[in-house]
């Protein structure tokens, strides 16, 4: 009785420790894709794309056409298309859509969105071995359109989508920041444009032109509001400072390295300009493109994505035409500490496969994704912003080099700003970086725009922003506010690291173990007591 009693410990002990291996491994979810040998063209299969887009109803419109464009090829496929005007209203919804297995079939989204996705086993299909199928993949035997081979991705926009060990996305249009600034009203103050601007330049200017007339008004554009300094994603802002400085940002590992000296430095120079009023930021203020094409910023920073809506003659402005000011726009890098060795961000969105349980039905997907690539697709969405196409197949094309060519002509399809923006990019892919992505990232990304938006509203509040604040109240209510400290590396509110509470499978296993070896224990001192009885 007592072996029967000891074994069925053991074995629900073995149980519990099976169930917890089997939490850590994440072993539920969807089985993994395996590539089919044909695709099923006989049976109807239907998609759903979850895209992003604001208010340009022109890029909706090339996202119908591709649709139907597609349909068109393979007509046992229909795609449908839901629309977000937010990139974090999708990241929000795939997340609610994941425990119920209802993610769309395809999505835009950025890579630090991916890495959360995929906490969930098999949920976004790895690409590598898509990207080399003989009949699907890129430039395939099998497909019905003409598009780019892999050869043809631009190596660094791909490679922006391999983390975790595998491409989990493929590049869709690729962007850059750049600084809009109004030339007239800086060199009407007595300065001369450099090659690139510097930190050290955009602040002088900035402090400059705060400078007021006896009524009141600012002398540089004859107003009674000026903000000369607005940068729009803050989260760009911290992470390009801290990698043209060389300093910490994160590990590929997860390991948070931002609450550094650099930091610090970065945070105190907001402080000082923010209470001159030289500085403020897109969540403060509003849109720098509105104040900037009222003639009340000379220095917006924004995506290349967005110089439809910046200039005096941008034809996608926020603003009555009354409130226009006349001035030359001139389209640069975003300030730099290293002029020679210019940093500036990648970004843009890619577009990434879900799992489903019926294969044809990923396979379907992923055709629709190489159809994104083509060159119809790539050149058209290209040139209604800033964006670059992702292929050199589309951008040495032809149409997309006309394009290029026809600058100015037009305030329309060819803006001036507009195609500056995207030259500017083109002129540095080699200059541009991306961040370090695994699960968390994307709170970290929030976190880096938090610590400035800290410290501008603490001034603005009339706190007195110093290190000892930074360290003992920002660092701390950032830490809190986006759970740092519970990624897998985890912070401290001082920086230092701490690995955190294990999770619950380890506490079980952990647990499991003692338990299995006390049994032992007590078996093999009941064997050995019996056996000293006997004799």
């Amino acid at each position: 009785m007592r072996k029967g009693f000891m074994r069925g410990v053991c074995a629900a002990l073995l149980t519990v420790m099976s169930v917890s291996l089997t939490g850590c491994h994440g072993s539920k979810g969807s089985r993994e894709f395996v590539i089919p040998e044909e695709f099923d063209t006989s049976r109807e299969i239907e998609l759903t794309f979850w895209a992003k887009n604001d208010t340009n109803m022109v890029q909706t419109a090339i996202y119908k056409k591709a649709m139907e464009d597609f349909h068109a090829i393979y007509p046992n496929v229909t795609v449908n298309m839901r629309l977000y005007s937010d990139y974090s209203k999708i990241y929000n919804d795939v997340i609610t859509n994941l425990a119920t297995g209802t993610t769309p079939n395809v999505c835009i989204t950025y890579p630090d969105h991916i890495a959360t996705y995929l906490t969930g086993s098999n949920t976004v299909v790895p690409l590598d071995a898509l990207f080399d199928d003989p009949k699907y993949g890129f430039d395939g035997s099998k497909l019905r359109f003409d598009g780019p081979s892999r050869a043809e991705m631009i190596p660094k926009f791909l490679e922006e989508c391999s983390f975790s060990g595998a491409h989990y996305a493929v590049p869709y249009m690729r962007s850059t920041e750049a600084c809009y600034v109004n030339k007239t009203y800086v060199e009407a103050m007595g300065y001369e444009l450099p090659e690139v601007l510097t930190w050290d330049f955009v602040w002088e200017v900035s402090e400059a032109a705060m400078a007021k007339k006896a009524d009141g008004l600012y002398e540089v554009n004859d107003q009674d509001v000026m903000i000369p300094f607005i940068y729009k994603s803050t989260d760009n802002m911290m992470i390009t400072m801290l990698q043209q400085l060389g300093a910490g940002y994160s590990t590929p590992e997860g390991d948070i390295e931002i609450f550094n000296d650099s930091t610090k430095e970065i945070l105190l120079d907001v402080a000082e300009h923010v209470g001159t009023g030289a500085f403020s930021t897109f969540k403060i203020s509003g849109y720098p493109g509105n104040f900037f094409n009222a003639g009340q910023c000379l220095f917006a920073v924004d995506s290349t994505a967005g110089s439809t809506w910046i200039g005096s003659d941008a034809p996608l402005a926020d603003i009555s035409d009354d409130r226009f000011r006349e001035f030359e726009t001139v389209v640069m890098e975003v300030p730099q500490f290293t002029p020679d060795a210019p940093k500036m961000i990648s970004q843009g969105p890619s577009v990434c496969v879900f799992n489903k349980k019926d294969p044809q039905e990923v396979l379907a997907s992923w055709l629709f994704v190489q159809f994104l690539l083509t060159n119809d697709v790539q050149n058209a969405y290209a040139q209604t912003e800033g964006y670059v196409p992702v292929t050199s197949k589309a951008q040495n094309s032809s149409e997309y080099q006309d394009y290029l060519s026809r600058r100015g002509e037009d305030n329309g399809d060819h803006y001036a700003v507009k195609i500056d923006a995207s030259r500017l990019l083109l002129a540095h892919v080699d200059d541009s970086f991306v961040t370090p992505v695994f699960n968390g990232s994307a709170s970290l990304r929030s976190a880096a725009s938090q610590l400035i938006e800290e410290a501008a509203k603490s001034v603005r509040r009339k706190q007195k922003v110093d290190e000892a604040y930074i360290e003992e109240t920002i660092y701390p209510n950032v830490v809190s506010l986006f759970r740092l400290d519970q990624l897998g590396a985890g912070v401290s509110a001082g920086g230092k690291q701490d690995l955190g509470p294990l999770p619950l499978q380890s506490k079980l296993l952990i647990g499991g173990l003692l338990l299995v070896w006390i049994c032992l224990g007590i078996a093999f001192f009941l064997q050995k007591r019996k056996e000293k009885g006997r004799s």
